[in-house]
C-alpha cells in the first residue's frame, strides 16, 4: 500500500473513532465479529501470536475483512487508544477502507 494510503486509512481510523462506530479491546471485538457486527477489523501487525491465530481464523470464518498492516503503535496514535484490535461497525467506512487498502 502507498504511503499516502496509509497515512489516508490511519486518519479515516481515526474520523471513525470520533464517530463512535469503531471498537477497541479482544473481547468486545471478538464478539462483534461473531454476531456480524463489525464490518471491517484491524489487528496490529505486533499482536499476539494467540491473539492473531484467533482474530485471522474468526474473521476468515465470519468473512469479515481485516487488516494485520499497521503496528499497534501506528494504531494506538490514530485513535488514541492503546489496543491491538479495532473493529469498525459502519459499512461504510468498511468500504472505504477496503477501497483504500487495494488502491494502488
Amino acid at each position: 500500500m502507498p504511503k499516502n494510503n496509509q497515512q489516508a486509512v490511519l486518519n479515516l481510523l481515526g474520523l471513525a473513532r470520533r464517530a463512535g462506530q469503531l471498537t477497541s479491546g479482544e473481547g468486545i471485538v471478538l464478539k462483534n465479529v461473531q454476531t456480524n457486527k463489525a464490518k471491517f477489523v484491524f489487528l496490529a501487525s505486533d499482536a499476539g501470536a494467540a491473539s492473531a491465530k484467533k482474530f485471522t481464523d474468526k474473521c476468515n470464518f465470519y468473512h469479515v475483512p481485516f487488516c494485520q498492516q499497521f503496528t499497534r503503535k501506528q494504531l494506538s496514535q490514530a485513535t488514541g487508544q492503546a489496543r491491538t484490535v479495532f473493529g469498525v461497525m459502519q459499512s461504510g467506512f468498511a468500504r472505504k477502507f477496503e477501497d483504500l487498502m487495494t488502491m494502488e
